[in-house]
């Protein structure tokens, strides 16, 4: 599917304007839609990012061309990002925490980046610290850092948002979406309040990830096989406002699982864990506006898949649960 009629000129004109398809398994009179960001050249939500966060980057001389961008990232972030950095003329290195998908590290390689790899058990502040460590040994070298720079939820506040709006003619009831960084959420409920002050926002993480202190909930930390959303350490997602959500639904990781080999057996959606727990949640918010528990402005719930599961597909992805690795 595109929605270019014509040619392009570059990979980077393909980014955005994703397909926004109907999740059959809803309340009835409350519609959910999903954004399908696998539909990007790069097959994530942060080839959105890249993109937009290089461009002004480069327009306002945080780097310039020949430069290097170095990035912590579990995968997705650091593919969005070489493809527009080999555009735009930019060295690209990408710090990544040994356990994320192979898959992820193999495609950053084959755009042409440096993969540099830190202990699992650093997690991404391990991965954050070295990033930062080889900026200050490089000249003209610039450290983005997608969960403290506003340009993040920036770029979906131009794109994803108003993309969102246009496909439903502004009747958009509820914004349920995945907090890895937070960026992809903060961005559209941002653009959403503006729309209408009422709209409802769910934020989205695994069981066992802290996002919900946020919002002074309670939460137990533990680990969790869903991948690129949750946090176990909340002083390092700084995009996240609390004054933009109304809620934050805690998925555990059976629930996403289950719900990623629905998505693929009965509505052909091959999305990944990520994508799994926003469906998951998306209908729980669904079921409780069709039961008036949550009042909205319009019945409806919009979600995003952030990618394809088939950058999962060597942790057993399509498993048992109890052989899917994390």
């Amino acid at each position: 599917m595109t929605t270019h009629g014509k040619p392009l000129d570059s990979v980077l004109e393909t980014i955005g304007e994703t397909p926004l398809v109907r999740i059959h398994d809803a309340p009835s009179g409350v519609p959910i839609y999903a954004k399908l960001e696998s539909f990007n050249p790069g097959a994530s939500v942060k080839d959105r990012i890249g993109q937009y966060m290089l461009e002004r980057m480069l327009e306002r001389g945080d780097v310039s061309a020949g430069g290097t961008v170095i990035e912590p990232t579990a995968g997705n972030t650091g593919i969005g990002f070489a493809i527009a950095a080999e555009q735009l003329g930019l060295d690209a290195i990408f710090v990544v925490p040994e356990r994320f998908s192979l898959e992820k590290q193999q495609l950053m390689d084959a755009l042409g980046a440096r993969v540099i790899n830190t202990p699992t058990e650093d997690g991404m502040d391990g991965a954050i610290e070295r990033a930062h460590q080889l900026a200050d040994e490089l000249d003209d070298a610039v450290v983005p850092q997608q969960f403290s720079n506003p340009l993040n939820a920036e770029a979906h506040y131009a794109t994803t948002g108003p993309e969102i709006y246009d496909a439903l003619e502004g009747e958009v009831g509820a914004i349920v979406a995945g907090c890895g960084t937070a960026g992809t959420l903060m961005g559209i409920a941002s653009y959403a309040r503006e729309q209408n002050p009422e709209t409802y926002v769910a934020a989205v993480e695994p069981e066992g990830s802290l996002y919900g202190e946020f919002i002074e909930e309670e939460r137990e930390e533990g680990e969790y096989k869903t991948e690129g959303i949750g946090t176990h350490n909340t002083e390092t997602n700084e995009l996240f406002d609390p004054e933009l959500v109304d809620d934050i639904h805690a998925v555990p990781d059976r629930d996403a699982h289950e719900e990623l080999r629905r998505l693929a057996r009965e509505e052909g959606h091959l999305v990944a864990s990520s994508s799994g727990a926003a469906s998951a949640a998306a209908k729980a918010v669904a079921r409780d506006i069709a039961t008036g528990e949550i009042d909205v402005p319009y019945d409806s719930v919009v979600t995003v898949f952030p990618d394809s599961s088939e950058r999962y597909l060597s942790k057993g992805i399509y498993r048992d649960f109890e052989e899917w690795e994390n």
